[in-house]
């Protein structure tokens, strides 16, 4: 059943692009296929043929910035398809293209495209307020066009004369999801001969977008001083592995919750926090979930790889993680130690759940 249709007509008329969906989704060992067809009036064609593509694109920077001649598009995986006149592709025709090709009429013609499963999934890094034109990130690009060929760089093909969609390719949770880390550290301090235990875990593998997110916290505080108060923190990393070894981390959440545990005293309590991305909407090079048009989206998903992989084919690597930090007040000739005296970590993995048949 297609829910509804996406279509995109050239600017010459001449070729009207047609999708059932624009979501395509990684199920880590298969991928959806792309299914669609393309009007085509052959009409005018002269010498030229009709192609269409699928090209998954790592854009690092801003097109009105190509003015140096410096190419700010990398194709990380690209396939092109001739459609007319008949060069032989011949879809094994489904549901979705029966539906399009109603649509289409009698000059639609079927394609389809399968997504190989080592492409990363769609990214988009956010951009600063005042930035104009296509965000950095990966992208997905159905693009029907007409050329002499499929590809020669030499060839001057007019804006005109193509048709494009962007798709996304997204994950969702797997079903059998395990159970929640556990991290533990045990801390001793000077002028005290007896150490403080910290203990945080959470209580599944996987949190969806926008749950909250209940971490349990346990301290046994043999110690003479004074846990003032506890400060959790997530962390976003992303690792552009693409281009060049680009990692960096930036904080989506940071709160501090006031509770205090005296000195030989023990503590156990469960801190609800939840990462949102409305809650970080300034910063720059955030990873994103990728975004179609100005729809809204979310934190960037966890990147979950498949053994194997090559890592550089995946573009850009998302990951969380959760640090707990106790406040510990000093006591003693020393005064007062920072809170990054006593820190766990622990990996959190954000993703979709799978949508409800």
């Amino acid at each position: 059943m297609v829910d509804k249709v996406f279509k995109k007509t050239s600017g010459n008329g001449q070729l009207t692009l047609y999708l059932g969906k624009r979501d395509y989704v990684d199920h880590v060992d298969s991928v959806d296929a792309v299914e669609g067809v393309l009007k085509i009036d052959p009409a005018d064609l002269g010498d030229r043929k009709v192609w269409i593509q699928l090209a998954c694109a790592f854009r690092y920077g801003r097109e009105d910035l190509d003015v140096i001649g410096l190419s700010f598009r990398k194709d990380i995986w690209i396939q092109h398809i001739q459609l007319y006149p008949d060069a032989g592709h011949k879809p094994t025709l489904t549901e979705m293209h029966d539906t399009l090709l109603k649509k289409a009429g009698e000059q639609g013609h079927p394609f389809t495209f399968n997504i190989p499963t080592n492409l990363p999934c769609s990214v988009t890094l956010q951009p600063a307020p005042d930035d104009k034109g296509k965000a950095c990130g990966v992208d997905f690009e159905v693009k029907a066009y007409l050329a002499q060929s499929a590809d020669d760089p030499d060839e001057k093909i007019d804006k005109k004369d193509t048709s494009r969609l962007v798709i996304r390719k997204i994950q969702f949770a797997p079903d059998n999801t395990g159970s929640g880390q556990k991290a533990e550290l045990c801390k001793s301090f000077m002028m005290s001969d007896k150490p403080v235990f910290l203990e945080a875990s959470l209580d599944k593998e996987i949190y969806y977008h926008g749950d909250p997110i209940p971490v349990t916290v346990k301290i046994k505080n043999e110690t003479n001083k004074v846990v003032k108060k506890i400060k959790v923190t997530v962390d976003q990393t992303t690792d552009v592995v693409l281009y060049s070894a680009d990692k960096y981390t930036k904080n989506v959440l940071c709160e501090e919750f006031g509770e205090s545990v005296e000195a030989n005293a023990n503590f156990e309590k469960t801190l609800q926090i939840t990462p949102l991305l409305a809650s970080n909407k300034e910063k720059r090079g955030l990873a994103l979930d990728g975004r179609l048009k100005d729809e809204d989206t979310n934190l960037a998903s966890t990147t979950i790889i498949r053994g194997g992989v090559d890592k550089e084919m995946l573009g850009i690597l998302v990951s969380y993680k959760i640090k707990v930090n106790l406040m510990v007040s000093g006591g003693g000739l020393l005064g007062g130690l920072t809170a990054s005296d006593v820190t766990v970590e622990l990996p959190l993995t954000l993703m979709h759940p799978k949508p409800k048949d």
